[in-house]
């Protein structure tokens, strides 16, 4: 899929009414690309909830291809790293409460999102997902209006599987979806396709796809607050140069397998 340099993307997250009440609009301000260099730390969010992209690992730290890409993009701006996670369906409010400067966690550029944050790349693509246990009876997109449907709350699939009126169970993350789809709380899920599809690779789980000829290619991009064109243009300069000199295949192939851009 063609890879797009711009800037910025605007984006917003279902639930913008509601975080506005909570005094989280977004102001006029300087530029904070200035303030975080003289801090030195460039803090970026993500849930630790979505292997292999991002997650906690036996050592008690936050690894995968997410953190890693932050990582690089700061070093490459002059800058330390902290990650910080937090609950997925609260992240966008937290960005706008200037928690941390950036999220790099998976999220999927969307026109509802552009409301509220800007962001940067896309650094990645995916698509939306639909799976079931091997050798389930469901087979079809058509069926999941019947069944119980395992979404992870916030996210974009969440709104998509109720728009559908589809009965749903939400939870906090990748790993408890995937749990919960095996034990049979759960008749399907819907998720970005790479990462169970690599969940399924490494024989983790046995599980089908449904094909869902609706679903399109979608970026996901590093969210940041609005009105930063020095930090967004200094972050992208530092994504297109790690993606022209090979450290962006070297960081994919080590975490996902191949380039997934």
């Amino acid at each position: 899929m063609k890879r797009t340099n711009t800037v910025m993307r605007r984006t917003f997250i279902a639930g913008t009414v509601a975080l506005l009440g909570l005094g989280f609009a977004p102001s006029a301000m300087a530029d904070e690309l200035a303030g975080i260099k003289e801090r030195g730390v460039l803090r970026i969010a993500m849930s630790g909830q979505y292997p292999p992209f991002n997650f906690v690992n036996e050592k008690n730290e936050v690894v995968g291809f997410d953190p890693a890409i932050g990582t690089e993009i700061a070093r490459r701006m002059g800058l330390k790293t902290e990650i910080i996670t937090t609950a997925w369906d609260g992240i966008i409010g937290g960005l706008l409460a200037n928690k941390y400067d950036a999220v790099v966690g998976s999220m999927s550029i969307t026109a509802e999102r552009d409301k509220v944050i800007d962001f940067v790349g896309p650094y990645y693509n995916t698509k939306r997902a639909i799976f079931t246990k091997a050798g389930s009876p469901i087979t079809t997109v058509e069926q999941l209006k019947d069944v119980k449907v395992g979404v992870t709350l916030g996210e974009t699939h969440e709104q998509w599987a109720r728009d559908q009126g589809y009965n749903i169970n939400t939870y906090k993350g990748l790993p408890e979806l995937l749990l919960e789809l095996n034990n049979g709380r759960v008749d399907a899920i819907v998720n970005d396709s790479i990462p169970v599809m690599l969940a399924m690779k490494a024989g983790q789980y046995d599980l089908a796809i449904i094909n869902d000829p609706a679903a399109e290619p979608i970026g996901a991009g590093i969210a940041i607050r609005e009105g930063n064109p020095e930090l967004a243009a200094a972050m992208q300069a530092a994504l297109d140069s790690m993606m022209e000199d090979g450290t962006y295949l070297k960081i994919a192939k080590e975490w996902v397998g191949g380039d997934i851009r």
